[in-house]
């Protein structure tokens, strides 16, 4: 039983590791250079993405750690389920990286439209094995759908500036 609790925990909170991570490593780049960027009117407010990535996060992981229990831990039956999970997390975790560290639109964009159908083939894997657990990743595809037309629109309102032209 206390073993289960660690589990519980630990699976909760995997996801924030990574969004934590990449919000610290990439942190200075939002005032510096984040803030100069055209975005559309429907941009959600700053303060609202680490409330919305706590809420997020925080279901997506105990999801992964319902998925886990209900196929008995490590199984060969949690291979693509979790596989596809840790896929899409990945993915997830390496958007940051790209868009804030190397101010890379286009490989950030490339990054959420991969990520938008891993997280979707998460979703639909899961819901056979337990659907409470797809379920609770509606939210984050709901936000994944928002930030993938943000990133769209962002990528598209403000071109890359081409090594050596001054700005």
């Amino acid at each position: 039983q206390g073993r289960m609790w660690a589990y519980t925990v630990g699976f909760t909170v995997l996801p924030h590791v990574g969004g934590f991570l990449g919000w610290f490593m990439n942190r200075k780049e939002i005032p510096v250079w984040y803030e100069k960027l055209k975005k559309p009117s429907w941009c959600p407010s700053r303060k609202i993405f680490p409330v919305a990535w706590t809420v997020l996060y925080t279901g997506m992981g105990y999801a992964s750690y319902l998925i886990w229990n209900d196929l008995g831990g490590c199984s060969s039956k949690a291979v693509v389920p979790l596989g596809l999970y840790g896929a899409q997390l990945a993915l997830n975790w390496a958007w940051p990286p790209f868009f804030f560290g190397a101010r890379n639109m286009k490989l950030a964009l490339i990054d959420i439209l991969c990520l938008d159908s891993l997280a979707i083939g998460t979703m639909c894997s899961w819901y056979r094995i337990n659907k409470v657990a797809a379920l609770l990743l509606v939210p984050y595809l709901g936000w994944l759908a928002m930030a993938t037309c943000l990133t769209i629109r962002i990528w598209k309102d403000n071109p890359e500036q081409k090594p050596g032209k001054s700005e």
